[in-house]
């Protein structure tokens, strides 16, 4: 009579769990309450006074920091222990938190805030790449679920904390609130999570950090500055062709080295490939779309921060029912099935966008942000899943650095690509409106719609047309950017439809292919699941 399966997970593993979503909290929240701090910050009185470029680079400094540490820092926790790593990303997000907390000025905050990507490049991988070691295959997909699930957690908490705070204290208590919630995320992965290792640890691919974050830097770069100035300039396409030509000779470098950062080989799995296409295709469309819909929510229709925090709060809610029960959708429909699903529905709430107005009733905006967090939450969980099933447990940091890199480049694209729509064509519409004011004026308002906003205060009862003629212009910019999100979803959707396996197709491959890098070392991979170094 056959013995029942062996249970392999540590015994732990649930309390670490809790602790790894503590730490996951602290990153993705930094990054939620400071889509409500947009319009504060942009303030000359209240805030640093900067730009639309300037709070683009706030938010792309960090995540193209990140993204470019991603890769390595994945094999340095592989190398030296992913708790011990876990542990220097956090104290470098506090200090980093606290930088960017008391800055003085946009430029001071932008370096504040590409430090704190290092912090968070050392916090994000490990944190996955902890729960393969010490969930079972059988219980992974769940685990994973619910540490995506923290994520809606954290979209709910961020916007409506960010709002609270920015009412009652200055803009920068926003950043401070990482704190404690550090220092208990310390002494929680000191006391529960076991040090864990890759006995086998690469090496660092130095040259291909560098050519990351220098491509990355050069195209972000020239898509934020062709989408504030114009893409007239020789200057923008010097920075958009170099960048490219940087990210080329990278790729050329990492399909040569023996020790790449990312190793392109794995993309020829066609599973693979499809569920990093997934996710980066609906977080570039996402946040791109929660970059403008901001300074729609606080400038167009006139909410405050907390109201505006208090309306994200739906898609968090989408985001906390259905990221857990995707595994069971998984199990009843397959995975291509049920991302495609996904991406649907989160492809039709980008569509809606495109026809909010300056009166659309409120419910519709709620009800709209609901069933995108719906929609993500059958993406990302499913997708993630498969990206690690592709990989021995051991080398779960690159799985997890792969995932969290195109992430995060995807959203730092997005807001640069739709940001540069939105920037653009509101300069076009605002143009005939602004012509008669001086140049100073007449250049800050052309600039975005907070700027008009603010040139506007000064001009007293006259700034009226102005502001009316700033919301027109920024609402129909805001239905293209709309129109392009949804216009990605739907490519998203037709890459997982070619290329993710069917249902029936993922059960007849499953005996045969446990993962193309796992294979003949799977029973070796679950004797070291709960690996303490």
């Amino acid at each position: 009579m056959e013995s029942a399966p062996q249970q392999t997970g540590h015994p732990r593993r649930w309390a670490i769990l809790a602790v790894l979503v503590v730490s996951l909290l602290v990153v993705v929240l930094d990054n939620t309450v400071l889509n409500v701090a947009m319009r504060t910050l942009a303030d000359p009185v209240h805030g640093l006074g900067a730009t639309q470029s300037q709070l683009e680079w706030a938010i792309n400094s960090y995540t193209l920091v990140f993204a470019g540490l991603l890769f390595s820092f994945g094999v340095l926790g592989d190398r030296w222990g992913r708790k011990r790593f876990l542990m220097l990303g956090l104290l470098a997000f506090a200090a980093s938190s606290l930088l960017s907390a008391y800055a003085q000025t946009p430029g001071q905050l932008i370096a504040a805030r590409a430090f704190m990507g290092v912090g968070g490049a050392a916090i994000m991988p490990v944190t996955l790449s902890i729960i393969s070691n010490v969930f079972e295959p059988r219980e992974r997909g769940k685990a994973i679920g619910i540490w995506a699930g923290a994520v809606g957690l954290a979209v709910a908490i961020g916007p409506l904390l960010g709002g609270f705070l920015l009412e009652h204290y200055w803009w920068g208590s926003v950043f401070l609130i990482n704190v404690p919630i550090i220092v208990v995320g310390l002494i929680a992965v000191a006391v529960l999570v076991p040090e864990s290792r890759d006995p086998r640890p690469g090496r660092i691919d130095f040259a291909g950090v560098l050519l990351s974050v220098l491509g990355l830097v050069a195209l972000v770069y020239g898509i934020v500055d062709g989408g504030e100035h114009g893409f007239a300039r020789v200057s923008v396409w010097a920075a958009i062709v170099g960048g490219l030509a940087v990210l080329a000779a990278f790729v050329w470098w990492e399909a040569r080295t023996t020790h790449p950062s990312l190793d392109v080989r794995l993309f020829r799995n066609a599973r693979f490939s499809a569920s990093i296409a997934a996710i980066g295709l609906i977080f570039f469309a996402a946040m791109g779309s929660f970059f403008f819909v901001g300074f729609y929510l606080q400038l167009v229709r006139g909410y405050s921060p907390m109201e505006t925090g208090a309306l994200l709060v739906p898609f968090a809610l989408g985001q906390l029912v259905f990221s857990p029960l995707s595994s069971t959708m998984v199990k009843r429909f397959g995975v291509r099935a049920t991302a495609a699903a996904g991406l649907l529905v989160a492809g039709a709430t980008f569509a809606i966008l495109a026809t909010l107005q300056t009166d659309t009733p409120i419910w519709v905006v709620g009800v709209n942000f609901f069933l995108m967090g719906a929609g993500m939450a059958n993406v990302m969980p499913p997708a993630t899943n498969t990206i690690m099933a592709s990989l021995p447990r051991e080398k779960a940091g690159v799985g997890s650095a792969v995932s969290n890199t195109v992430r995060q480049v995807s959203v730092a694209f997005g807001i640069a690509v739709l940001g540069s729509v939105v920037a653009g064509i509101y300069r076009d519409k605002i143009a005939p409106t602004t012509a008669g004011l001086p140049q100073a004026a007449r250049e800050v308002a052309n600039e975005s719609i907070a700027g008009a906003y603010g040139v506007a205060e000064r001009m007293g009862p006259a700034g009226k047309a102005l502001t009316a003629a700033a919301d027109a212009a920024f609402v129909q910019a805001m239905h293209w950017a709309a129109l392009g999100s949804a216009a990605v979803a739907l490519l998203s959707v037709l890459v997982v439809l070619r290329w993710m396996p069917s249902k029936a197709q993922a059960a007849a491959a499953a005996p045969a292919q446990p993962g193309p890098a796992a294979g003949r070392e799977s029973t070796q991979h679950e004797a070291e699941l709960a690996h303490v170094g």
